[in-house]
């Protein structure tokens, strides 16, 4: 069962019989789309080459929320549509984005799937970085540390939930990772896929080449053996990347020209001294080019928390 998502007027959405229209100042966050006559004139957040998100708000409450309208252009795209949408029912996790409503809609001879999603005003992790940036500074160790447990704790939850059919993220990088009020990390854009071993070896090559951003797809993405064995610690090196960008204010193969060869090698870290050597060797072992040397996801949970500094007032005992 899902909710009942549907235009009212241009410029207005129904969901539940809740209304929600597009804000009456501008507030443009991202590259600009304007409704058609075919739906509502929405405020622009991001897009994509297979979706756009715009701000609406909410009538009955006053709240703002993110509208997802994925282009379906085939039956394959409407049932990955609906996989996200399924994946986000499937967690009450404070570090996975929430699903407020979901429907399909017919456009032609086409469709699209919205979903409605909480707002997050602060943006995404990148967002973050590149404002850091801008002034000439960085995330400190201590916020890499907290960000990069709680992007675990949610990376655990998907991959607990999805252990018996080995769904993974397999596009986590900073710009799918929004920053809530209290600045806590939250997972969204959940286009996990089902992996059965080396049945869907081609079928998992293509689809990463569609929808993982090249920058952050591990290395087995780029040529899937027909025998290897395709699972979680796939993100582990997506998250290794993510916490590269943390790290130097930018992906360690942003700027490569040609990334399918680079991932290849071994990452060479820079030398800086605003990183410890523990934190250093964690990311180091994160991009271990092969996929069973990685560490899973719950042994970088131990080790960041480890790795947290103390609370306030706590004390520790050197040994």
């Amino acid at each position: 069962m899902g909710h009942a998502l549907c235009v009212c007027s241009r410029g207005t959405v129904t969901i539940d019989n809740k209304r929600h229209p597009t804000p009456h100042q501008e507030i443009s966050l991202g590259p600009s789309h304007v409704g058609d006559d075919h739906g509502p004139s929405l405020t622009p957040l991001a897009h994509s080459g297979f979706s756009y998100v715009d701000l609406v708000e909410g009538l009955h409450d006053g709240h703002f929320y993110a509208l997802k309208r994925i282009l379906c252009h085939e039956q394959q795209d409407r049932e990955e549509a609906q996989r996200e949408a399924d994946m986000h029912r499937l967690f009450n996790h404070p570090n996975i984005l929430r699903l407020v409503a979901y429907c399909l809609r017919e456009r032609g001879a086409k469709h699209e799937a919205w979903l409605l999603l909480p707002f997050f005003k602060r943006g995404t992790l990148w967002n973050e970085i590149e404002r850091l940036k801008d002034k000439g500074n960085f995330l400190t160790e201590d916020q890499i540390l907290w960000l990069l447990l709680g992007i675990c704790r949610g990376l655990e939850a998907i991959h607990a939930k999805a252990f018996l059919s080995r769904d993974a993220h397999r596009d986590l990088k900073p710009t799918n990772i929004l920053l809530g009020d209290e600045g806590q990390p939250v997972l969204m854009d959940l286009a996990c896929i089902h992996v059965e071993g080396s049945r869907q070896a081609l079928t998992l090559q293509d689809w990463a080449a569609q929808r993982c951003t090249i920058s952050y797809r591990a290395p087995e993405l780029f040529s899937v053996q027909s025998h290897c064995v395709i699972d979680e610690r796939t993100d582990v090196w997506s998250l290794g990347c993510v916490l590269y960008a943390m790290m130097f204010g930018e992906g360690p193969y942003d700027m490569g020209d040609s990334v399918a060869l680079a991932v290849h090698n071994q990452l060479p870290i820079p030398q800086s001294p605003r990183q410890s050597s523990a934190l250093r060797q964690l990311l180091n072992s994160m991009m271990t080019v092969d996929p069973h040397q990685r560490p899973h996801i719950p042994l970088l949970l131990s080790q960041l928390e480890a790795l947290q500094p103390p609370a306030p007032g706590q004390h520790t005992t050197q040994i």
